[in-house]
């Protein structure tokens, strides 16, 4: 067992029996303690949808949730497709202060796949963007994805396609298959996806860019993104804790709160997904929270948007379905939600190590807490949460951000040291 030192909002020692010397002492004993994770894919919701989510709310839940940094998705209203709106939500996440806001830009204006975004102003404005996508929609058309790639390249920025061709997706709520058809619920096939992705793929690697593969569902997307990876093809990918311990059966209950884009597969995907985040095939986990008003979300199944919360839940879900059954290590789970996804943003100051001399931006975690997700006790201003009554092993107890309490003992504080 180490104790840690912050000063000054670094790690200033990490050793065994440090003296106390008038320092404030946490006691640790018993927790993990790691660098604060750091979501890829999380909606925010303002400016526009603010009776959703706001950043404020968005914020709480992600430092509650264990998180040091989101990434704000674009689709939001107006879209976060020019400089001005980028800079709008960077700013109003460091006047919260609760994690670091990074916000995504838009790939194409107004996420309408007909012409590029201002790309190369996001990057150059205060907000300094290197992150891109349509999340929600695909860029359909290969030759406006060619281009993209090309232009993030001079940057070095990075394209996250939302990998669904609409065409085989069209009308579809649910995945196609067994249970669609027993429902009859249209579905949406796994080739809806790993089309995308082939095309992505081929198109990443002719033109020599990055591109980041969003929320994997199905095998055969697994598959495809282990085959480019030999080939030395430039991409990265992550997968949600709802596609790694949800599958399609769930829907037949016909509540809304399980439907989300792409759909939860089936439990064959699911092993190939675990399998595909051990082996490093999966490079990170990434949250997709999407939160959304009850008014909204509470249709019928097919006229519901999709998405689901996850900031508050994806640390426990990871711990019960993959670090207890022993297909996860706690340093893989760490490695899955902070060190790799800071690496493939490139975020300085957040994915650790714990060391000397590193940012004091921090989760400490009890691996063996069990607790029930209830809605009404969750930091977002919705409630769509799938693992609502369900009891999850492992807890946050602390989050902190550059030597600062974001979370104390599971409630959140503002600027304490």
């Amino acid at each position: 067992m180490l104790d840690v030192r912050i000063e000054k909002g670094l790690v200033a020692e990490v050793r065994s029996s440090l003296p106390e010397n008038g320092a404030t002492v946490v006691d640790c004993t018993g927790l993990v303690v790691a660098p604060a994770l750091v979501d890829l894919h999380t909606h925010l919701r303002e400016p526009g949808r603010e009776d959703a989510e706001t950043i404020e709310s968005g914020s709480r839940a992600g430092a509650l949730g264990g998180y040091g940094a989101l990434c704000a998705m674009a689709n939001t209203t107006p879209v976060a497709d020019s400089a001005a709106v980028v800079e709008q939500v960077f700013n109003i996440g460091r006047a919260v202060g609760l994690v670091d806001v990074f916000p995504v830009g838009a790939i194409t204006v107004d996420l309408e796949g007909e012409k590029l975004a201002e790309i190369g102003e996001m990057h150059a404005s205060k907000a300094q963007v290197n992150f891109f996508s349509d999340d929600g929609k695909c860029v359909q058309d290969s030759g406006l994805m060619r281009r993209a790639l090309e232009y993030a390249k001079a940057f070095d920025a990075i394209i996250a396609n939302h990998a669904e061709d609409r065409g085989l997706a069209e009308g579809g709520s649910m995945n196609e298959g067994e249970v669609s058809g027993i429902l009859g619920i249209p579905g949406v096939p796994d080739e809806a996806e790993e089309l995308i992705i082939a095309r992505d793929l081929a198109l990443t690697k002719l033109t020599g860019s990055r591109l980041h593969v969003p929320h994997v569902s199905t095998a055969g997307s697994v598959e495809l993104i282990r085959v480019a990876k030999r080939a030395g093809v430039r991409v990265t990918a992550e997968v949600t804790p709802h596609h790694l311990s949800l599958t399609d059966t769930l829907v037949a209950s016909f509540d809304p709160v399980f439907k989300v884009a792409p759909p939860l597969r089936t439990r064959a995907d699911i092993e190939v997904l675990s399998a595909g985040l051990a082996d490093g095939t999966i490079d990170c986990v990434a949250t997709d929270h999407a939160p959304h008003a009850q008014e909204d979300k509470e249709k019928e199944f097919d006229k519901a948007p999709p998405g689901m919360l996850g900031l508050e839940t994806a640390l426990a879900v990871l711990i019960t379905e993959l670090v207890v059954p022993g297909r996860l290590t706690v340093s893989e789970l760490v490695d899955r939600m902070s060190t790799a996804p800071a690496r493939i943003r490139g975020l300085d100051g957040h994915g650790g190590p714990v060391a000397a001399g590193a940012p004091g931006t921090l989760v400490v975690f009890d691996l063996e807490a069990r607790w029930v997700v209830e809605p009404a006790r969750l930091a977002s201003l919705s409630d769509n949460t799938p693992f609502a009554g369900r009891e999850l092993q492992g807890k946050v107890v602390h989050t902190m951000l550059r030597g600062k309490f974001t979370v104390r003992d599971g409630e959140v504080v503002h600027g304490q040291g």
